[in-house]
């Protein structure tokens, strides 16, 4: 008998050849990352995009932006630290700042609208910095990441695709599309988001 651990990982390893082979219909393999790019585009670019520009995200960000955008990189990672020191804790000022409020509580409408298409929702700012998520991050700072690194530098358009990989909390395969945050109205970009997709939903 296999021991509980390696059964679980059994277990996944059947999956995931299943999943590659197409005999769920769906080849989201992690090896495979940016074959089904083109999927993933369209779900953006067809849903998400109707409401990532919504004033309320655009205003959350530019009032985040006017505060951040003279941090140096001690003061940010004075604030990566506080994030990690909260994980976990019952008081969570940082954290709690990112994950509650009108731009966090509108990101989480996203996800539940989706009907579990879409896993989470990130928006940061000109810095990389959290500004609203639809739910706990790992990192407070996402400006040393491709989904940042990929798109605010590179001007509206901008977009990265992560490797699709399993994820413990939705208990599938998801993968990560991160593009430029534009203001509608100036044009300009001003902060960068990121999507997870479940893919098994997608394919």
């Amino acid at each position: 008998m296999l021991l509980p651990e390696l059964q679980l990982d059994w277990s996944r390893d059947v999956i995931r050849r299943l999943i590659c082979a197409g005999a769920l219909g769906l080849a989201a393999c992690a090896a495979q990352a940016g074959q089904y790019d083109a999927i993933m585009r369209s779900y953006v670019e067809t849903e998400v995009r109707r409401w990532a520009s919504d004033p309320l995200l655009v205003a959350a960000v530019s009032t985040q932006n006017a505060v951040t955008e003279g941090y140096d990189q001690a003061q940010i990672d004075a604030l990566e630290a506080q994030w990690a020191a909260q994980a976990g804790q019952s008081d969570q000022p940082l954290i709690a700042q990112v994950t509650t409020g009108p731009a966090a509580e509108f990101l989480r409408q996203q996800v539940t609208a989706s009907g579990g298409i879409l896993a989470e929702v990130i928006l940061m700012d000109a810095r990389g910095l959290n500004v609203a998520s639809s739910g706990e991050t790992s990192d407070y700072w996402q400006g040393e990441e491709a989904k940042y690194l990929e798109t605010y530098p590179n001007g509206p358009g901008a977009m990265h695709f992560g490797e699709v990989e399993f994820d413990e909390s939705v208990q599938g395969y998801v993968g990560q599309v991160s593009f430029s945050f534009v203001a509608p109205d100036s044009g300009q970009v001003i902060g960068a988001i990121t999507v997870g997709l479940n893919a098994e939903m997608l394919f």
